[in-house]
């Protein structure tokens, strides 16, 4: 039996282990800076499937290490999730973890806690087929991503100081390989005025009037943003909006505007922000504009954060590790696989964005449900996911 089919028949051989496996992981809520729970079933698992060591580092992350190899791999996904919104728009609990016809349904499914499955059994399998070698792979559940991608992987490398020589990212890519998606960036537009009564508006100077000029300048500027073969455009959003006033009947002496913006190749923070505050109305009405700050405490008590800004990055279609990814992916899928980006951001923006770290994108299920009610996670996706991560450090 050669290597493709040994791969798949050891996958399937741990389907059911991987399917209970996923269930339990569903039924664990694990929104941002509360994932203490399920790291710990992770732990148990890992422990479980024969990992050489496992770490829960200072901020959270759980860290599975397989060999003592010279090149460093590294495969991630985020344990957290977002919260689930209106209750009664789930036809289901989100907290069941139900399994039903091929699909495993629930928060996290899709985005993205369940591609812990596949790569914890993949170490189980290379280990059960004897794929070591001059490698050391590390597994990682990373926290706190959908508050703020990238930070986890910064501690990881900043503060654990464990640098790897290869990323693979497990957000959703349906079975495909990424090698690329846009940065993103917050900000904040600030409008001074000076407060009256209502009922004579011509004393005071309304702050809210001063924005509604810049937030049709902002929307209008994305037909001037850089636009991307591959990656795609530049854009801006106005996402959110707030006053102050001393009351309903007194004119605003501050407004507030939040914009999200979306980067593409050759666009920077420094950029992003010079081209809002050379903008006519923001110049007018002398608002300030700055950047983001994050600030927040994981749930084992270390206080964390980072400025809001996180760099787009593409790795060339001929790097070794994307060419390394799309052998393995013809192995997990028997077929050519498709080589694209996400359309959302991913810990990449640090691994590859900020770090310079060779990174790609393979993961079960697809981008489409992330963060809907119908998030769920194909089962074969998972049997192909772990052949595809056990294939991976040996096709490198």
């Amino acid at each position: 039996m050669d290597k493709k089919e040994l791969l798949h028949k050891t996958a399937l051989k741990y389907r059911n282990d991987m399917v209970k496996f996923a269930s339990d992981l569903v039924k664990i809520p694990s929104f941002s800076c509360k994932e203490g729970p399920l790291v710990e079933r992770i732990k148990k698992e890992m422990i479980k499937v024969g990992f050489d060591k496992v770490k829960i580092d200072a901020m959270g992350n759980i860290i599975g290490f397989l060999g003592k190899g010279k090149k460093k791999i590294m495969m991630d996904a985020h344990i957290d999730t977002v919260g689930i919104g209106d209750p009664k728009a789930w036809k289901i609990n989100p907290f069941a973890g139900l399994v039903k016809n091929g699909h495993i349904y629930g928060r996290g499914a899709t985005d993205q806690k369940l591609s812990m499955v596949p790569m914890v059994y993949a170490a189980k399998m290379i280990k059960e087929l004897g794929l070591e070698g001059d490698y050391t792979l590390m597994v990682v559940g990373s926290v706190m991503e959908e508050d703020c991608d990238g930070l986890p992987i910064l501690h990881i490398v900043n503060k654990e100081k464990i640098r790897p020589d290869f990323v693979v990212i497990t957000e959703p890519t349906d079975l495909k390989v990424y090698r690329g998606h846009r940065g993103r960036m917050e900000m904040k537009v600030v409008t001074k005025g000076r407060s009256c009564h209502a009922s004579a508006p011509e004393r005071g100077d309304n702050a809210v009037v001063k924005m509604a000029d810049i937030t049709k300048e902002i929307t209008a500027l994305n037909k001037r943003l850089k636009n991307d073969k591959f990656i795609g455009k530049g854009t801006v959003a106005v996402t959110s909006i707030e006053c102050k006033t001393p009351s309903l009947n007194a004119v605003p002496d501050e407004c507030t505007i939040y914009l999200d913006r979306r980067l593409t190749v050759g666009e920077t923070l420094k950029s992003s922000v010079a081209e809002i505050k050379r903008l006519p109305s923001v110049k007018k009405a002398k608002a300030s504009v700055e950047v983001l700050q994050y600030s927040e405490t994981a749930w084992t008590g270390l206080k964390v954060g980072q400025e809001k800004y996180f760099p787009t990055w593409v790795l060339p279609e001929n790097h070794k590790l994307v060419q390394a990814g799309a052998r393995a992916a013809a192995i997990a899928l028997k077929k050519k696989p498709v080589i694209d980006r996400w359309v959302f951001s991913t810990n990449g923006v640090a691994s590859a964005g900020r770090l310079g770290i060779p990174t790609i994108g393979f993961g079960p299920s697809n981008e489409i449900y992330a963060h809907t009610v119908n998030e769920n996670m194909p089962i074969d996706h998972l049997v192909k996911a772990a052949v595809f991560y056990a294939a991976l450090p040996g096709e490198l």
